[in-house]
């Protein structure tokens, strides 16, 4: 298939082709929300922790005799049952990590990149260089773009001018292709790339033909 091409004013230059196992791939909704719902529970942290009477600091000193005292049995300072002991049962660190076939975590994203060709929300640039780190420059080429919504703007490497004219513009972020992920495409509207980032985006995605076996 076939996508256009713009220039930093807006105007479209030229048509590119792009492979459709990559950019017009059926939508799966089970594996996009499969792989949201993987990212997001990989952020969490299970900070939450209670010392046992293993881990609190004190004397593993018996208190007193275990008989012929008349009162209750009694281990060291260390025991649940006295004020600075141990906790019984307490919460400790969880790990929240999730796997995914690394087959259906690439399949995800080209139907996320599939479905901003469907809606028209892919825009191609040709290149993205900015002479000043100006937010005004930024805003005049998103204007020419038509881009009004929120905005991920992804290169194939950091350029530092372009991400210090974005980073002050609300609902806009820049970003790396090879670091292109679920949450940041769900998360923005419109997907700005430059035509190098297409390509290594079919680089990286595109799916692994293992060819067939030879007969014999």
């Amino acid at each position: 298939m076939q996508i256009p091409v713009y220039n930093l004013s807006g105007a479209v230059t030229k048509q590119i082709n792009v492979r459709d196992d990559v950019f017009a791939v059926p939508t799966n909704e089970s594996v996009i929300h499969q792989a949201m719902v993987r990212q997001l529970a990989n952020k969490r942290l299970g900070l939450a922790d209670t010392k046992t009477r293993a881990e609190v600091r004190g004397s593993t000193h018996k208190l007193y005799a275990q008989k012929h005292t008349g009162r209750a049995r009694r281990g060291s300072m260390k025991s649940p049952l006295m004020k600075g002991g141990g906790i019984v049962f307490g919460p400790h660190p969880r790990n929240y990590r999730q796997d995914m076939p690394k087959k259906m975590r690439r399949l995800a994203l080209r139907c996320l990149l599939s479905d901003k060709v469907r809606e028209g929300n892919l825009k191609i640039v040709e290149k993205l260089n900015l002479d000043t780190p100006k937010t005004r420059q930024m805003t005049g080429i998103l204007e020419g773009l038509k881009v009004t919504d929120s905005v991920l703007i992804t290169t194939t490497n950091p350029i530092p001018n372009v991400i210090a004219a974005a980073r002050n513009i609300p609902g806009v972020k820049t970003s790396v292709i090879s670091t292109l992920n679920a949450i940041d495409l769900l998360s923005y509207k419109v997907l700005v790339a430059t035509e190098d980032a297409i390509h290594m985006a079919e680089k990286l995605w595109a799916p692994k033909n293992t060819g067939a076996k030879a007969a014999g």
